[in-house]
């Protein structure tokens, strides 16, 4: 069934606000040649000395150990504010900023400390990582996975309207987490999601699981994965020198074999079945599994937007427009929100379909820029035809940038002065009344 872009529970803002990382590794990943700015801290210059020099799984651990050295001895908004410098002066370490908060996350969390307290000092750089890597690491080292632990970690949160947000990264967290904690045995995963008790919030958690399915696939030793699993030294393979979350992290190792030895391995993608693991599961998984689908699909076939693109015409009827809206968001991603490659690699796309590329893309640039100029900037230049679709969704993303209607009134108005239908095309999307 084709689901309304409108509707809660889609899974197409849930995925497009996490999965656009891996775009943006594969594009920048090696990548340097800037600056530290004025001000920035002596911790943050010495590791900038120390790492941008080196390559790859090196340069990764090398900046892992100083983000962590500095968690341990100033907390968890000082090693944020250590990345987010780092990251101007290194691209590398833009590219996978997200995947460097989620370590951030996982190390601070220690089951000492009250959950909501750590987890109400991350930040959204770099898309969240940080409150979904705390999220993991409290999950998993409870070491229990039953409806009790599932419907009440998050709780607190929905219990608070104003929180929608925080609720999102919440129950996100929640679908990486139960993922770790059944070993990557995906279905177990997603029934573990099934717990909760509103289409959003399942639909929320299983764009957890998929992200860290396709994750944990291409990148098998990101920093959340060896942190969790113990595998750091502390001397520059992804532990620390400080003791911060130690403790968390060997009930985590415990907590993922236990309960978990009977289950046959999952296989997380197969090259030979781009569809693949959405080909398997039931319908009530296809809306997210398809929202981070074409991360596979580029990972298989190196990065050919045109492959991917064929590939989603063989998507089940009902869910092609949503793989080509994962198409949007990894496009996104790979121009580094450069409007001009944006609409070549869209127009990639077949006409029928390119529309829903735009979606995509479109609800990227405000997910990543948390603003609607270059959105609406690009809607602009698109064929008129999908103007109307293009405007639609970053009305949506309105939702997310705005919790009164004014705010979100006034965004549409201002973007589309000489055109009543493209304003209230946005207005649409922002599920506001049109006059």
């Amino acid at each position: 069934m084709i689901v309304s872009l409108s509707e809660p529970g889609t899974g197409i803002v849930v995925a497009s606000r996490t999965a656009s990382a891996l775009a943006l590794v594969l594009v920048l990943a090696g990548c340097g040649g800037r600056s530290l700015p004025p001000g920035a801290s002596a911790e943050a210059r010495a590791a900038f000395e120390e790492c941008r020099s080196l390559q790859h799984d090196e340069k990764q651990a090398c900046y892992e150990r100083h983000l962590l050295n500095e968690l341990d001895r100033a907390g968890v908004g000082p090693a944020l504010e250590m990345l987010e410098t780092v990251a101007v002066g290194d691209l590398s370490v833009e590219a996978q900023g997200h995947v460097y908060t989620h370590a951030i996350g996982i190390e601070a969390y220690s089951p000492e400390t009250p959950f909501e307290e750590v987890f109400s000092e991350c930040t959204v750089l770099f898309q969240s990582g940080c409150y979904h890597g705390v999220v993991q690491s409290h999950f998993i080292a409870s070491g229990a996975a039953d409806a009790e632990q599932v419907v009440e970690l998050c709780g607190p949160f929905e219990r608070e309207p104003v929180d929608r947000w925080i609720l999102f990264q919440c129950l996100h967290g929640l679908g990486h987490g139960l993922t770790m904690y059944y070993a990557h045995h995906l279905p177990m995963a997603l029934e573990g999601c099934d717990f909760l008790t509103n289409d959003w919030n399942r639909q929320s958690c299983y764009g957890g699981v998929f992200m860290e399915n396709v994750v944990n696939a291409t990148d098998p030793h990101h920093p959340a994965s060896e942190l969790l699993l113990g595998e750091g030294d502390g001397e520059g393979e992804g532990g620390g020198e400080g003791e911060a979350g130690h403790g968390a992290h060997d009930h985590a190792a415990m907590a993922m074999t236990e309960g978990v030895e009977a289950l046959e391995p999952w296989e997380a993608l197969r090259a030979d079945d781009p569809h693949y693991p959405c080909s398997v599961l039931d319908e009530q998984y296809l809306n997210a599994c398809y929202m981070m689908q074409t991360s596979a699909m580029l990972w298989h076939n190196e990065g050919d937007i045109g492959g991917a693109a064929t590939s989603c015409l063989d998507a089940p009827e009902g869910w092609r427009e949503l793989c080509f809206v994962s198409l949007g968001r990894d496009v996104s991603g790979r121009t580094v929100l450069d409007p001009d490659e944006g609409l070549d690699e869209c127009g990639k796309s077949p006409e029928e379909f390119r529309e829903w590329c735009y979606v995509g893309l479109v609800k990227n640039y405000v997910d990543v820029t948390a603003t609607t100029g270059a959105a609406f900037a690009f809607c602009r230049r698109v064929e008129p035809w999908a103007q109307v679709r293009c405007y639609e969704a970053v009305g949506e993303q309105l939702l997310g940038l705005y919790a009164d209607e004014s705010g979100r009134r006034e965004e549409c108005i201002a973007a589309a002065p000489e055109s009543e239908e493209l304003e209230q095309s946005c207005l649409r999307g922002a599920r506001l009344p049109i006059d």
